[in-house]
């Protein structure tokens, strides 16, 4: 299925039954990072200060600023007076928000996901790089079936498989917070071409049939997923302006 990115609307207006998607290009000019890092909270510039190298540095910036520019238009504030709170596990919320506005993202290589929901949600990317250990690695984190699954297909189809269902587990897990713990608690659909699907959540099948899942086809050199609890979703999909 091919995705039809939106460039971003004037005003952005989330109903209840969609979840907005974001694609967001990280490398930026040094003006537009100037602009981004002036977005951030002390804390946030000293992380991305704590960088080795300047590229890593600079798409952290972009990435959390430009999740504090998106988070601030749909809550009409100003991007430095947003404030996050962690869950035990990392999982980053927005702090001191009455409305009902979930939040997600990723990113790999150059580009960055985010997702945004009336409820919380999951999401994942990945960028497609050379996995030798495909089928080792699916023994370590994987249920014995997904793991049987990856030994099965062709070699060409091992890797493909593989981030299938590593982006698919993941979205899950970032929507409930429960961690990369819970990797082998999950089981996905992970053959190339069929549609993403969650098939048990700690061996119940009755309890994955509760959840939304997608695939996200938005380059030939990335995989990505995004979950949500519940059905009958609606994928919007948006883009920055420069890309």
């Amino acid at each position: 299925m091919i995705i039809e990115w939106k460039l971003s609307p004037e005003k952005i207006k989330l109903s209840p039954q969609q979840v907005h998607v974001w694609r967001v290009r990280l490398d930026r000019n040094s003006e537009e990072i100037h602009q981004f890092r002036a977005m951030l909270s002390e804390d946030e510039r000293k992380r991305a200060d704590r960088f080795h190298f300047e590229s890593d540095r600079n798409r952290f910036i972009v990435g959390r600023g430009r999740l504090r520019s998106l988070l601030a238009d749909y809550l009409q504030v100003a991007p430095e007076g947003i404030e996050f709170q962690y869950s035990a596990k990392g999982k980053p919320m927005l702090a001191n928000v009455e409305q009902n506005l979930h939040f997600n993202l990723s990113h790999s290589g150059g580009l960055a996901l985010y997702a945004i929901a009336s409820e919380p949600v999951g999401i994942d990317l990945e960028q497609i790089r050379s996995l030798s250990d495909a089928e080792q690695l699916a023994k370590r984190f994987f249920t014995p079936a997904e793991a049987e699954a990856i030994a099965a297909l062709p070699l060409a189809q091992k890797q493909a498989a593989f981030l299938n269902a590593w982006t698919r587990k993941e979205a899950y897990l970032k929507a409930t917070g429960d961690g990369l713990a819970g990797l082998d608690e999950v089981e996905v659909s992970l053959i190339p071409g069929m549609p993403a699907k969650l098939l048990r959540i700690k061996e119940n099948s009755e309890l994955a049939s509760q959840w939304f899942i997608s695939e996200l086809h938005l380059h030939p050199d990335y995989v990505a997923a995004v979950a949500i609890a519940g059905q009958n979703w609606q994928l919007c999909y948006f883009k920055d302006e420069t890309q």
